[in-house]
């Protein structure tokens, strides 16, 4: 009998290139108005089995929505909470050579996670469509702190970081107990500013705003700790963790040294770590990992880019990655999604599906299975 437990050998990020229907549906609703909110959701829950199918074809265990009801992989669920609002301004977040779209959180009033969060219906949606298991993958605890600018948090107990952090990280448990309860037992929280906080240029605008990064570092971690240590035993907790990731570009660089013992202390199952280029830095930091049940996923396969690596190049990065944690506590998925903004990635759905089958495939040959 199939194992259907988690954590898996091969596995990926959560989102995918946004099908051309979507898209179209999207634009028709939100630039022109000439879709119905409802009729757009009619749209996605058409196509959105045919992604689920993809991914089961090709033989992953772990299959997602693609994130397709989502415009970005943070802000839609941060703007969904009780007490967090996005604003639409002037110039968007700097990445290398492009702008992201110039959407901004503020928090208004005490947060909460609301009992009627919509992406607890998109999980069951997942759900209702797969033979093997559902996953949803959403912005970690961290991602509010990081994102919120000082000037853009008005409560004024949460001027106060220990206070504000205490509610990000009450708001995400009930999270993990609402997403329990609505049947889900893997849940991926995309937490990528712990390598944000591995670059120069990022620590250098934290403490010019007066925070000190790796104060930082160590709060995020208590924070996701908080958020998950309750959860139940048969529930499996992600956590991804890359430099930026839109249209095929990135926002910072920087190895995880600095914030290694951190990573590792937040007691998720998973780590998903980019690992697609230099700029992820060496391999010594995996061997922080206690040995152990948790596992981690480098990301050695890239979805910037529709060059597909070789076979033997990725067994060379597992032979070196043994070296420093047991090959029994590895496995593969790529560096991040293939559309972590509904623009996507400079790589074509025939590349995704390629990519995604060569991961599978690589957790073949070498652990025996996927």
């Amino acid at each position: 009998m199939t194992d259907l437990t988690p954590p898996f050998r091969a596995d990926h990020v959560g989102s995918l290139l946004r099908p051309k229907a979507i898209q179209a549906a999207r634009k028709k609703h939100f630039e022109e108005g000439s879709l119905s909110a409802d009729e757009l959701k009619a749209v996605e829950d058409a196509e959105i089995p045919a992604l689920i199918k993809m991914q089961e074809d090709v033989g992953l265990k772990a299959v997602t929505d693609g994130e397709a009801r989502r415009s970005f992989w943070h802000y839609d669920f941060m703007g969904m909470l009780t007490g967090l609002d996005l604003d639409e301004r002037d110039e968007g977040v700097q990445f290398a050579g492009v702008k992201l779209r110039p959407i901004f959180p503020t928090i208004t009033q005490k947060l909460d996670f609301p009992d009627d969060h919509p992406m607890l219906d998109h999980f069951k949606f997942v759900a209702a469509n797969t033979k093997v298991v559902p996953k949803i993958s959403i912005p970690g605890p961290s991602c509010c702190h990081f994102r919120t600018a000082p000037e853009d948090i008005h409560p004024e107990e949460y001027k106060d970081p220990e206070v504000l952090m205490a509610d990000i990280a009450a708001t995400y448990k009930k999270a993990v107990t609402k997403f329990y309860e609505a049947g889900c037992r893997y849940l991926q929280m995309d937490d990528i500013f712990f390598a944000y906080l591995c670059d120069p240029k990022h620590r250098a605008e934290k403490q010019a705003n007066g925070q000190d990064p790796d104060w930082l570092i160590q709060k995020y971690s208590w924070m996701m700790r908080e958020a998950i240590k309750d959860r139940p035993a048969d529930m499996t907790i992600g956590m991804h963790m890359c430099r930026g990731n839109f249209r095929s570009t990135h926002a910072a660089e920087g190895a995880y040294d600095l914030a290694a013992e951190a990573i590792f202390d937040t007691g998720v199952d998973i780590f998903f770590m980019e690992y697609d280029t230099d700029r992820a830095g060496g391999l010594e930091p995996l061997g922080l990992l206690p040995r152990g049940k948790q596992r981690i996923l480098p990301g050695f396969v890239t979805t910037k880019t529709p060059e597909l690596e070789e076979m033997d190049w990725l067994k060379s990065k597992f032979d070196e990655a043994s070296k420093y944690v047991d090959i029994d506590q590895l496995g593969i998925a790529p560096q991040c999604g293939f559309a972590s903004t509904e623009e996507g990635n400079a790589v074509t759905e025939g590349d995704q599906r390629r990519k995604l089958e060569l991961i599978v495939r690589c957790a073949e040959e070498i652990w025996g299975g996927v």
